[in-house]
């Protein structure tokens, strides 16, 4: 039997706007959140290739470019659109609930790579 995912507040729904991110941690996960336009989604905030954050990248329609090498990923399912990453961002689950943006960790996501 599935368990109910376990959903929380990463920050208030004004703090987005099309083509902004917003950098957050859920259960000492970091993740990132992006809207594209009216469409939120969250990924893991730390790049597959190199360990960069990728909210300090840049988000150009649904492409989420990382700053250091340049990787670009798909938010919308995590793909890899460029190099020299190889494997996807993970995905999470996303949602409005009244004035708050909440984040849900995908249980089948891989484990997150860490920044020390």
């Amino acid at each position: 039997m599935n368990e109910p995912l376990e959903y929380h507040a990463v920050g208030e729904r004004r703090a987005l706007r099309d083509g902004k991110m917003l950098p957050c941690t859920v259960a000492g996960r970091a993740l990132v959140v992006c809207q594209v336009g009216d469409t939120l989604f969250a990924l893991d905030d730390i790049c597959t290739h190199a360990f960069a954050r990728m909210s300090e990248g840049r988000l150009r329609g649904t492409r989420l470019v990382c700053l250091l090498h340049g990787a670009a990923f798909d938010v919308r399912d995590g793909r890899v659109l460029t190099g020299p990453a190889s494997r996807p961002l993970a995905m999470h689950h996303v949602r409005i609930v009244g004035d708050r943006i909440e984040v849900a960790l995908d249980p089948q996501a891989p484990a997150a790579a860490t920044i020390d």
